[in-house]
């Protein structure tokens, strides 16, 4: 008898509020895959955008979004050897994650230790990973650079903000509202900078006597994106991580020519594909931080499957400071 499950389901490229939630056949596990049960789901701004169409993936459906999961292992591949059943452990599905089971590469499963939450473990995957894939291998941030950060109270923000005070930085915060702001700036910032109010490059000029800043974190785009790319520093790394605008930059190069900097791209799900055991290395570094209290995740809200459509757009409407997950 075929088991079933609850999932949100995309049937076709349409606005977030398309979405349902079906009853459909639970995943049926390749030799190298695990299946898993769904204790907690990240959600993250490229999910809105994926059901839309507006992302850079673009699978067949109908498909299941969601990328970042934590549960435990109910059943293993035959090709399997190093993990159990009822394990604990937090997956990146890629796809799959909105639902009460799906299937994961074991390349791409993990254990997660006692001492980390389901809730955590999954809101700590995306963002987090990210920001330190982007800081620690695309950017080789050394201590005392200067780290701008756009969109700094987001999900990723928040967490590159922590991983480069970690890593020994001076973080400057950039923000929309000064309520974003403080925020950021508990969260470890050292500076901050209204962008609503203030242009850019006059207060990294203030804040840098002139000098600009090492690395930029820019997850907005627009003209975020241009601000930042007049304020780099000479030898500076301009990442390029999202755009939260819904404004993909077109990029003057002269810049980076005349002011001898260079532009990045921190495309993390492709680096967990094509260098899965660094990957490992750094998630396994994560959770050491995260136990030691050196990171955090901060988890404003929980929502349950039913209510996806409202997680994504409360994420989409730029009203979160931290992580949202999803509950099935």
């Amino acid at each position: 008898m075929t088991q079933l499950m609850n999932a949100v389901v995309c049937e076709q490229f349409a606005p977030i509020d398309t979405l349902t939630v079906q009853q459909i056949a639970t995943p049926v596990i390749k030799p190298d895959e695990v299946l898993i049960k769904i204790e907690a789901a990240g959600v993250n701004f490229p999910d809105g955008l994926l059901v839309q169409g507006l992302y850079q993936m673009k699978p067949p459906f109908p498909f299941i979004p969601g990328n970042e999961v934590a549960g435990v292992i109910t059943e293993l591949g035959s090709a399997v050897p190093h993990l159990k059943v009822g394990m604990r452990v937090i997956g990146l599905c890629i796809l799959g994650g909105y639902a009460q089971q799906v299937a994961c590469k074991a390349s791409h499963v993990m254990p997660l230790p006692d001492a980390v939450s389901f809730a955590q473990g999954a809101a700590l995957v995306t963002a987090h990973a990210t920001a330190h894939h982007g800081l620690k291998q695309r950017a080789a941030l050394q201590p005392k650079e200067v780290v701008l950060v756009t969109g700094a109270a987001g999900g990723t923000g928040v967490a590159a903000i922590q991983i480069a005070k970690k890593m020994g930085a001076i973080v400057i915060a950039a923000c929309s509202s000064q309520d974003k702001i403080d925020f950021a700036i508990s969260q470890g910032a050292d500076y901050g900078i209204n962008y609503t109010t203030d242009k850019i490059k006059d207060q990294v000029n203030i804040l840098t006597n002139n000098k600009g800043v090492d690395v930029v974190y820019e997850c907005v785009g627009g003209d975020i994106f241009q601000q930042c790319s007049k304020v780099m520093a000479w030898n500076g790394r301009l990442l390029v991580v999202g755009f939260a605008s819904g404004e993909i930059p077109s990029f003057p190069v002269n810049l980076a020519l005349v002011k001898g900097y260079s532009v990045i791209g921190v495309f993390w799900g492709a680096f967990t594909q094509h260098e899965p055991k660094v990957f490992i290395q750094n998630m396994q570094e994560l959770f050491t931080w995260l136990v030691q209290d050196d990171v955090s995740v901060q988890i404003q809200q929980t929502f349950k499957l039913e209510e996806a459509v409202l997680a994504l757009n409360t994420l989409n409407q730029r009203q979160v400071k931290g992580k949202i997950i999803i509950v099935p």
